[in-house]
């Protein structure tokens, strides 16, 4: 199956950079910013791949590399029963042209590779938030951002708003033993500190 795709796709693009996801069940297609365009358009409307469908646009950051993020097209083909998985390159600085004009939900893709990553998309417009608050700051799937954030919200009863306010955690919410999620409110059976607690209790 991957090797008649392999050789489809050769046929109709034969300078294509080819190579395997880690598991070899999967072809991934590597494509210049500049050439996204018009190589999914042929991927789409060629009669031998018919990728009539965009089924998920996602992002990955390499923050050690130049140019940081791997912007990942998952395309399907119902008529030939294939896959294919296309990953271009992209900067904080350099927009990678949107391919809403010929998969029109890839909107929703793109605003949320935006909205998570800070990838911009060229041509694309409605570039808003989709998974944060319009007022966020910052984009949360980088590796560079906080686990805890830089703000929190809470709703505020007297001003009858949301606010928002810089996180202020307490020490004791940030240590843990991960032997149980549940101390100091329940003990659960199997819990190794509630059996060493039992031995060493001083007998009334």
């Amino acid at each position: 199956m991957v090797e008649e795709l392999e050789q489809a796709i050769r046929a109709v693009l034969p300078d294509a950079r080819l190579t395997r996801d880690r598991f070899g069940a999967e072809l991934v297609l590597h494509v210049a910013r500049e050439r996204l365009l018009p190589t999914m358009a042929l991927l789409r409307d060629h009669p031998t791949l018919a990728f009539a469908q965009c089924m998920d646009i996602c992002g990955v950051d390499w923050p050690a590399r130049e140019e940081r993020f791997d912007v990942v097209y998952n395309l399907l083909s119902l008529q030939w029963n294939r896959r294919l998985r296309v990953i271009v390159r992209a900067g904080e600085s350099t927009p990678v042209p949107s391919v809403a004009g010929l998969w029109p939900s890839a909107t929703w893709y793109e605003r949320e590779c935006w909205d998570m990553y800070g990838i911009v998309f060229d041509g694309q417009p409605d570039l808003r938030r989709l998974l944060t608050d319009y007022g966020f700051e910052g984009h949360p799937l980088r590796k560079d951002f906080p686990l805890t954030g830089f703000v929190e919200l809470r709703y505020d009863e007297e001003r009858k708003q949301v606010v928002y306010e810089p996180v202020s955690l307490t020490q004791d919410y940030r240590n843990f033993d991960f032997l149980s999620p549940w101390e100091a409110m329940t003990t659960l059976p199997g819990d190794e500190k509630v059996h060493l607690q039992r031995i060493e209790a001083p007998k009334s």
